[in-house]
């Protein structure tokens, strides 16, 4: 009997825990360089991040002198990010409710949690003053396929329909494109790319940290016997003679403006 994880038509909340995001997943804001270089902030500039997290990337901007607010669906990161001095609200990067508010709409890392991405662009398009820009960077196609396909298997041999358990939206560059022209924005930048990462812990930690979804569908004692399975199909084509493994990565970055 095939059993489902969740309703694919609705988006996955992945659960975050701030010691772990702050050990194991630090190095996505760090390259996040590129992306800051599109947005171009300017002092004084009104901006809002979507997916914020911790706010590790938007107190970076504030330093730039835009005035920034940040929402996120975690209320633990949103609390280190207030406790960063970040105007930080909980809330649904697919729900956004403002109104012509700000000149420049960030994000990083986070729009491959938000399945309805029309919506996004949407609540976006009406948070923008006109002119404003919209710039992010998200996972893209095929991004961490070999981890995800041998997840996909793994839950299979256990009944599971993988398919709806998978919580990402990973977009081809076009798609994305039509995304954010058909709700309103002109695309000036986007590209999709190959990004792989080399990390110092093992890769079931990678899992736990990122891909919480997988395992919350198991029982907790469960959980181990799979992330095992993973472990040994990947390794000989993620890890490395170093013993460090290799994720990986694609990125979709882009910059669209209001008319």
């Amino acid at each position: 009997m095939i059993q489902k994880g969740f309703e694919r038509g609705t988006s996955q909340r992945q659960k975050w825990n701030p010691q772990l995001y702050e050990k194991n997943a630090r190095f996505v804001g760090d390259l996040a360089a590129r992306a800051i270089e599109l947005l171009n902030p300017r002092p004084g500039e009104r901006m809002l991040d979507i997916g914020c997290g911790d706010g590790y990337l938007t107190e970076k901007i504030a330093a730039m002198g835009a005035m920034m607010t940040g929402v996120d669906y975690s209320p633990d990161l949103v609390a280190v990010a207030r406790a960063r001095g970040i105007d930080a609200r909980v809330g649904n990067g697919e729900e956004i409710e403002f109104s012509r508010e700000f000149d420049g709409v960030f994000s990083n890392a986070a729009m491959h949690w938000m399945r309805r991405a029309d919506a996004v662009v949407r609540g976006v398009e009406n948070a923008l003053r006109p002119g404003g820009r919209f710039v992010g960077e998200f996972a893209g196609a095929r991004n961490a396929y070999y981890i995800r396909q041998a997840i996909h298997e793994a839950l299979a041999r256990r009944g599971f329909d993988a398919e709806e358990i998978d919580p990402w939206y990973l977009p081809e560059e076009k798609e994305y494109r039509e995304v954010l022209e058909g709700g309103g924005l002109v695309v000036s930048h986007i590209e999709l790319f190959d990004r792989p990462v080399v990390i110092d812990y093992p890769v079931r930690d990678w899992i736990r940290t990122f891909g919480s979804p997988y395992l919350t569908v198991l029982p907790e004692e469960a959980r181990d016997a799979l992330l095992d399975e993973v472990t040994c199909q990947l390794a000989p084509r993620l890890l490395g003679k170093d013993g460090r493994w290799t994720i990986d990565y694609t990125r979709l970055r882009f910059r669209a403006e209001k008319p």
